[in-house]
């Protein structure tokens, strides 16, 4: 395979990259052209939001070319697409170079970068194509959930809170609602640490669709779906791993579905957001940083 290489203003990666694939790219990068110089920027936003900018000042436009096209064809395609929506490129940026991709099983190396991964000395993150570590302890939980899926595979830090949270506390037989339930990781682990009925709920359709296959690929039993079809009722635990913003418009919700004598157990929320968080929750349960990870919190209180 090849990729066609070229240098392209920040205003113009994004729209040029889109008309690369609608004129036949297989996939398109964009990198920064200044990377490992002393002119390297970074480029992020707060998390939960958007990036002020998606590309650098000055960028590096790399698009894989399907088997037997040709490049230059392609270009101009590409070109006269981004011209045609009202863009033009500077005659620099016309200038593109072709480089070889050796052939490789892209499956096999990219499936060897992902090992199982442990949260603390119980539960384990497996993907599909491993099985739990010889040095895993005899009780240890594995939880099959593959990287690259949407909505959470258990890497953050945040998940891993709200896990070693479930480890060390849930009892047996515990109602559990998992509220923003993404993958379905939390409620997963939860049943396999002996919960009772659990509810894994979300906003988004596909992430209920992912959770329910998940479920089933993992052989537990959960009751997934949209929060309209949450019915009314209280949980021992309610656990809820999304951003501080929708944790607090969801205060008098969420707290509300706690039993009395339940738990309440949030995350997605950075350490300098825990006392903000914590106060709009105060009317109702009093909440605590339980532990704390790379910047993010687990805050937990027991309703009276």
């Amino acid at each position: 395979m090849r990729e066609l290489v070229f240098d392209c203003p920040g205003q113009q990666a994004e729209a040029l990259s889109d008309a690369l694939l609608e004129a036949g790219a297989l996939s398109v990068s964009v990198e920064d052209a200044d990377r490992d110089t002393e002119d390297e920027q970074p480029l992020f936003g707060e998390p939960g939001l958007e990036p002020d900018s998606h590309a650098w000042q000055r960028n590096l436009v790399v698009a894989l070319l399907p088997d037997g096209v040709d490049p230059a064809q392609l270009f101009e395609q590409a070109l006269s697409i981004h011209q045609e929506n009202g863009s033009t490129l500077p005659e620099s940026c016309t200038d593109w170079q072709l480089r070889e991709v050796p052939d490789a099983d892209w499956v096999r190396l990219t499936q060897a970068q992902f090992a199982p991964i442990p949260v603390g000395d119980r539960v384990w993150i497996v993907p599909s194509w491993h099985t739990l570590p010889a040095e895993a302890r005899p009780d240890a939980i594995a939880i099959q959930l593959d990287p690259g899926l949407a909505f959470g595979t258990g890497s953050h830090p945040t998940t891993h809170l709200c896990l070693q949270w479930l480890v060390a506390h849930l009892q047996p037989g515990t109602s559990v609602l998992d509220y923003g339930c993404g993958s379905g990781i939390l409620a997963i682990a939860a049943r396999k640490l002996g919960a009772g009925t659990t509810h894994a709920i979300d906003i988004d359709e596909q992430a209920v669709q992912a959770t329910g296959d998940n479920a089933l690929n993992n052989q537990v039993e959960l009751i997934p779906g949209l929060p309209n079809a949450l019915p009314a009722g209280t949980h021992d635990l309610v656990i809820a791993n999304i951003l501080s913003n929708p944790l607090k418009v969801l205060a008098p919700m969420l707290s509300g579905r706690v039993a009395p004598g339940g738990h309440l157990v949030l995350s997605g929320v950075l350490e300098r957001q825990a006392e903000e968080v914590a106060a709009v929750y105060a009317p109702w349960i009093s909440l605590s940083v339980w532990r704390a990870h790379d910047g993010w919190v687990c805050l937990h209180g027991q309703r009276s």
